[in-house]
């Protein structure tokens, strides 16, 4: 099988993969509470993950390299449940600035920031931005259950997409790391347990801060009593063929900026 992991490379097979115009991929993730049965590195986990597939699932085509996971992103509004590191906006934007100067110093021009955590999508958006301009290159961002927003609809069954510590997510933890996951505490754990914005508003359109405690005492979102590693494994696929998709079209790397 191709390798494709940054830190399980040599520098000579990474400047070649340069010289080739491989797409690099910066997973983000979080680290953060992910209720009674799931461990904190539930968002890190799944993007490098996917990342990976998706790159192994490219290579014949369109060859791309995974960077080591950015494991720490923004969760403040899970800290007041416990368990929980997070960046503040600041920190987070340098971070990313340095490793995507680094990447681009290292001879790749084509970025994706894949993003696993959704507290970091408005901030990944603007960062983008920036960098896009900043750096004369073509860098873009994605949140992978978004971009398999379809396939996703299909195989769950009591929700639609990807919540928090849900069905989803714990069927993906049953496929990839099994011994990390204590279906026996998701008996009593479906949320949320307090009013959503929506509830008040009647629209998502409206944005307020408010803490995941308050949202759900036991930190869940969803139902993960529905979850099973056969489920996660066709999640994964779906969202790592979605991932290498993007990867691998040419145009949208090309289109004028």
């Amino acid at each position: 099988m191709t390798e494709v992991e940054w830190w399980r490379l040599k520098a000579h097979e990474l400047n070649e993969l340069a010289r080739k115009n491989a797409v690099a991929i910066l997973p983000i993730g979080s680290t953060e509470q992910h209720g009674p049965h799931l461990p904190t590195q539930v968002d890190a986990l799944l993007a490098g993950e996917v990342a990976r597939r998706a790159a192994v699932r490219s290579a014949a085509r369109t060859p791309a390299v995974v960077a080591p996971t950015v494991w720490s992103g923004l969760a403040e509004h899970h800290m007041s449940l416990g368990g929980t590191l997070s960046l503040d906006l600041g920190t987070f934007h340098a971070l990313l600035r340095c490793l995507v100067r680094s990447i681009l110093r290292a001879g790749f021009r084509r970025i994706l920031l894949l993003n696993g955590h959704g507290g970091n999508i408005a901030a990944l958006t603007a960062i983008v931005n920036d960098f896009a301009i900043e750096f004369d290159a073509p860098i873009a961002t994605g949140s992978y259950w978004l971009l398999a927003a379809d396939a996703f609809k299909e195989i769950l069954e009591r929700q639609t997409t990807v919540r928090h510590a849900c069905e989803a997510e714990t069927s993906m933890l049953l496929a990839l790391a099994p011994q990390l996951v204590d279906m026996a505490k998701t008996k009593d754990v479906v949320g949320p347990t307090g009013k959503e914005i929506r509830d008040v508003t009647g629209t998502d359109a409206t944005i307020r801060y408010r803490s995941f405690k308050a949202r759900t005492a036991h930190g869940v979102i969803g139902d993960p009593r529905l979850a099973s590693s056969a489920k996660g494994e066709l999640l994964l696929d779906a969202a790592s063929a979605a991932v290498s998709k993007m990867i691998e079209l040419d145009e949208f790397w090309t289109i004028p900026a």
